[in-house]
């Protein structure tokens, strides 16, 4: 004899795990919302007995200031605006240059971790144990003391071909603009295209066949080509405006300050270290035998790195890389310690000329957030992209 069945429980009934898990969200959403109204109502109250002034209207103001590095032209007559956006830039330059090379100097070391050539092994283990146990702020602060008390002054350089290395920064030659160089970017847009076109049939073909295609050198080589024949179609340009010695410092030419240098080298050195210690256990993660499988086939070491071992290993290390990611990110806050005008020292200056520190400080709240969100939403949807597939 068959049991009755219980009758289906309503979607609105508090027996229901579903129901009573959306009103226990919205209380807390409402709890959340409520608190950050009252602290947010008690501060302007706060504020305004003190006579403090509040609000976001500074910003349309001149900043009053200067700025010593800037991709584009500012001036002290400019509004606190666009002083932040100058700040903005300049984090984003140390950050998103930081991680390219974090990822290329920390995949090497992860690698050399298992080289068989025990000076390359051992080289790479010192770096890592060396460089991850000191603070970043001290690296930060070692690297800026090389470049202003150790290299020579601006007027006697160290000359290392057309590059200039002094106290002042790094120099080196930048092309002069023209239209060649228009259709030359032009050329790597297109050839960017074409990259990811026959990266597509590569792997297609290494699906079906089961040879494997160049998956890098081939792209690189499509990309590089493509820009070499926009440049001969724009006429050409070979014109460099070449640094040269002047009587005190070196004029023309592009430069890099030693603040700049000291953030961009600290960071990127020491988060190596912990880059190279995740794609270590990475490669770890991956079963032994998928090492002597691919001996077996007649791969190379190389080559099992590269097709069997790094892929398989990439579900493995892209979580704990975001991380490292952000970490840089946000230790570039460390900059104003050197004196590197990034959106913390901006904000620091504006707090001094205006007072309005909870608006400057959530602006720097802001910057940093958005710029982790969009970090970590990339790297998620790499990760995705990255997954192993089951068939």
């Amino acid at each position: 004899m068959s049991t009755p069945s219980s009758p289906p429980k309503k979607s609105w009934s508090w027996r229901s795990q579903a129901f009573r898990g959306l009103v226990y969200q919205i209380i807390a959403v409402v709890v959340v919302l409520v608190t950050v109204l009252y602290l947010a109502h008690n501060t302007t109250t706060n504020m305004k007995l003190r006579g403090i002034q509040s609000g976001f209207d500074f910003l349309s103001s001149p900043a009053g200031f200067d700025i010593g590095e800037s991709l584009f032209a500012f001036d002290s007559g400019e509004s606190y605006w666009r002083a932040y956006l100058v700040g903005f830039v300049n984090t984003l330059r140390v950050a998103v240059v930081g991680i390219i090379l974090t990822t290329i100097l920390g995949t090497l070391i992860g690698v050399g971790r298992f080289s068989r050539n025990a000076l390359i092994r051992g080289l790479c283990t010192v770096y890592v144990e060396f460089f991850r146990n000191i603070p970043v702020l001290l690296q930060l602060l070692m690297w800026y003391l090389m470049f202003t008390e150790v290299l020579p002054a601006s007027n006697e350089p160290l000359v290392l071909g057309p590059f200039f290395l002094s106290k002042g920064g790094l120099n080196f030659p930048i092309p002069e603009w023209a239209a060649g160089h228009v259709w030359g970017a032009w050329g790597l847009l297109a050839g960017v295209g074409l990259a990811w076109a026959y990266r597509r049939y590569a792997y297609r073909t290494f699906e079906k066949t089961g040879k494997p295609k160049s998956m890098f050198w081939v792209p690189v080589a499509i990309v590089l080509a493509t820009g070499m024949v926009g440049w001969l179609l724009g006429g050409a340009p070979t014109a460099l405006n070449m640094p040269v010695q002047g009587d005190f410092a070196i004029e023309n030419g592009g430069a890099l300050t030693p603040e700049y240098l000291s953030v961009l080298l600290g960071l990127t050195i020491y988060t190596a270290a912990f880059v190279s210690e995740v794609v270590r256990g990475g490669i770890q993660s991956v079963a032994l035998g998928q090492s002597e499988a691919a001996a077996a086939l007649g791969l190379s070491r190389g080559q099992t790195m590269r097709l069997v071992m790094l892929p398989q290993a990439l579900r493995v290390i892209i979580p704990p890389v975001t991380n490292q990611f952000l970490n840089l990110t946000k230790n570039s806050s460390l900059a104003v310690a050197i004196g590197y005008p990034d959106v913390v020292s901006i904000a620091n200056t504006a707090i001094n000329q205006t007072g309005r520190a909870v608006e400057c400080i959530a602006i720097i709240m802001l910057v940093y957030l958005s710029t982790s969100l969009f970090t970590s939403i990339s790297m998620n949807w790499y990760n995705t992209r990255s997954a192993i597939k089951e068939r």
